[in-house]
């Protein structure tokens, strides 16, 4: 037994883009940025990924199969 394990990688999760409209919360004072869907129903936020480049954005598009014009934002 090792005490040290590889991490696993995550899968994302799916979202049925009918019911959810994906959606970028960006932060006015840090810039921080979280890519997530929303709830068209409920209104609810489900964060999926981290947002720390352009490169980020393009595999969460790539994963959803969404383009960046699809993605609404939020401050």
């Amino acid at each position: 037994m090792s005490l040290f394990r590889k991490k696993e990688k995550k899968s994302m999760p799916a979202f049925d883009l009918r019911e959810y409209q994906p959606v970028i919360r960006a932060s006015i004072c840090t810039g921080e940025r979280v890519a997530g869907f929303r709830s068209r129903s409920t209104g609810k936020f489900e964060e999926v990924a981290m947002i720390a480049s352009d490169s980020a954005l393009d595999e969460f598009c790539r994963a959803y199969g969404i383009s960046r014009e699809d993605i609404k934002k939020e401050w």
